[in-house]
C-alpha cells in the first residue's frame, strides 16, 4: 500500500511539474508575441512618416532624386518583408538610407529651418527611440523563451509540445557600437 502512495505522488509530481512548465512557456511565448507586435507598430509609425518626410525634402531639393528614390525604395522592402530577418535587414537599410536623405538635408538650409521638416525629423528620432526599446524588450522575452525550451526539464515538456526557439531582432551591431569621432 506504501508503493502505491509513494507512485502516486510521483506521478502527481510529474503532472503538476508538467502543467507548471507547460503554463510557463505559453507565458513566455505570449509575451514574446507581444513584444514583436509592439515593434510591428512601431515600425509601421516610422513606415508611414517617411512619405511624408520625403514629400518634404522633394520641395526642397527636387533635384536629389536618386537619394529620395532609395529611401522609397528601402521602405518598401521594409513594408513587403515576410521573415525576421529580412524584416532586420530591410529595415537597417533603410535605417541606412534614412541617414543619407538627412545628409542631404543638410545641403539646404531652407529645408533645415522648415518647421514641417523639424517635426518629421522629431517624430521620426521618437519613432527611433521607441523600436530601439521595443526590440529590447522583445529580445529579452525570446532569450527567456529560448533559454526556458534549452534548459532541463522545461526542454523536455517544450520538445513534447512542439514549442520552437524563436529569433532575436537585431539591428547592425557595428553601427550600434560605434563611438563618435569628437575633433577640437
Amino acid at each position: 500500500m506504501n508503493i502505491l502512495y509513494i507512485l502516486l505522488g510521483i506521478i502527481i509530481a510529474i503532472g503538476i511539474g508538467t502543467i507548471f512548465l507547460y503554463n510557463r512557456l505559453v507565458s513566455l511565448k505570449n509575451r514574446a508575441k507581444e513584444a514583436w507586435s509592439d515593434i510591428e507598430v512601431q515600425l509601421k509609425r516610422r513606415h508611414n512618416l517617411i512619405p511624408n518626410l520625403v514629400e518634404t525634402v522633394k520641395g526642397y531639393a527636387s533635384h536629389e532624386r536618386e537619394v529620395l528614390e532609395k529611401v522609397t525604395e528601402a521602405r518598401t522592402k521594409a513594408i513587403s518583408a515576410q521573415t525576421l530577418r529580412e524584416k532586420g535587414e530591410a529595415e537597417n537599410m533603410l535605417t541606412q538610407t534614412l541617414k543619407s536623405l538627412f545628409a542631404v538635408a543638410e545641403n539646404y538650409p531652407d529645408l533645415k529651418a522648415s518647421q514641417n521638416f523639424l517635426e518629421l525629423q522629431r517624430e521620426l528620432r521618437d519613432t527611433e527611440d521607441k523600436i530601439q526599446a521595443a526590440r529590447r524588450f522583445y529580445n529579452a522575452n525570446v532569450r527567456d523563451l529560448n533559454i526556458t525550451i534549452e534548459s532541463f526539464p522545461s526542454n523536455i515538456i517544450a520538445k513534447l509540445f512542439n514549442f520552437k526557439k524563436m529569433d532575436l531582432f537585431e539591428t547592425e551591431e557595428a553601427e550600434d557600437r560605434e563611438v563618435p569621432k569628437v575633433k577640437f
